[in-house]
């Protein structure tokens, strides 16, 4: 990829908020090697626990470690593990800014056993405790919108991002000039318009554009593309595709696909937050879209062949890149 110290130099000088479902990742890792006696399950012996952000924590951690500054704003409980989590987003200069509310800090806690996920335990508040109005939003949230040089909204459908706030944080977005992009879940599908840029995976953008395919149907791109710009007029679409890449859309016409980066997948764990990340920073920076497509799927390359949710450094990309060259 050419051009890459020079466009990891610009996403160093750039400053990004982040808002949305804010959650506390742990890990169990142990060993499996007797069933248990008392059902038929496997007995793990506990060796150590780790924790991190997730959710919209992640997308933070994702563009503090490729170089840029960044605040994230999210509800964060009064208990341990809301205390773990502003610690992890701490430890990497992350400011935060909390909503809000009465809940418990949202939890994913997963169960490693020779480095493979044997289950995972949510634990979950009524979406209703992080509702935000508009107007605490813009309190919240106006002097950071004006600071920073991209607004990424992370939506993972846990009813922190509502219409309203979409609307009001896009609004004083549009009015300071800044860029804006949604990585949506369309089970809640929130209305928005107009945004500089979304980044569905295959059967979201079929959610997001209201079509229903048989079973072995060929992805229609072109119509997808065209219908999600004509219902929400954003400028960049990105469609990630799993194993065949990422699709590139921009006002609803498809420019390419460029085809997955990854050498290794170990696991697939964040990665979306990963490119979600890279995409911003690279377009923050004024590169094009193809360049920062190539950009996000080398970042995400490297972060699905590290185990539970990961991150990636501009040294690794570098590493990443030159070996792929």
């Amino acid at each position: 990829m050419k051009g890459l110290p020079a466009l990891l130099k610009k996403v160093s000088r750039l400053r990004i908020l982040v808002v949305g479902d804010l959650m506390l990742d742990r890990y169990i890792w142990g060993d499996a090697t007797r069933i248990s006696p008392e059902a038929p399950v496997p007995v793990i012996d506990i060796d150590r626990e780790t924790w991190t952000a997730g959710g919209a924590g992640n997308v933070a951690l994702n563009i503090a470690s490729l170089g840029a500054r960044c605040t994230v704003a999210g509800y964060v409980g009064r208990d341990e593990a809301g205390k773990k989590l502003a610690t992890a987003l701490g430890e990497k200069r992350i400011a935060t800014i909390a909503t809000p509310g009465s809940s418990q800090t949202i939890m994913k806690t997963r169960v490693m056993v020779q480095h493979q996920q044997l289950c995972r335990l949510d634990r979950e508040s009524p979406p209703a405790d992080y509702r935000v109005s508009a107007n605490q939003a813009e309190a919240l949230l106006s002097a950071e919108i004006k600071a920073c040089d991209a607004v990424v909204l992370s939506d993972y459908a846990k009813g922190l991002l509502t219409d309203e706030l979409v609307a009001r944080v896009a609004m004083l977005a549009r009015t300071a000039g800044k860029f804006v992009a949604l990585d949506p879940k369309p089970k809640r599908k929130l209305a928005f318009h107009g945004l500089d840029l979304i980044t569905p995976n295959k059967r979201e953008s079929l959610h997001l554009a209201g079509i229903e395919l048989p079973p072995h149907t060929p992805f229609p791109a072109a119509e997808v593309c065209a219908r999600l710009h004509q219902i929400y007029a954003t400028k960049h679409l990105v469609i990630t595709l799993g194993e065949e890449g990422m699709l590139l859309s921009s006002h609803g016409k498809i420019l390419k696909t460029i085809p997955t980066a990854a050498r290794e997948v170990y696991d697939v764990s964040g990665a979306g937050d990963t490119a979600l990340a890279a995409l911003v920073l690279a377009l923050a920076a004024r590169a094009d879209l193809v360049t920062a497509a190539h950009f996000a799927n080398a970042a995400a390359g490297v972060v699905v062949g590290k185990l539970g949710t990961a991150t990636v450094t501009p040294a690794e990309l570098k590493a990443y890149i030159a070996h792929e060259a």
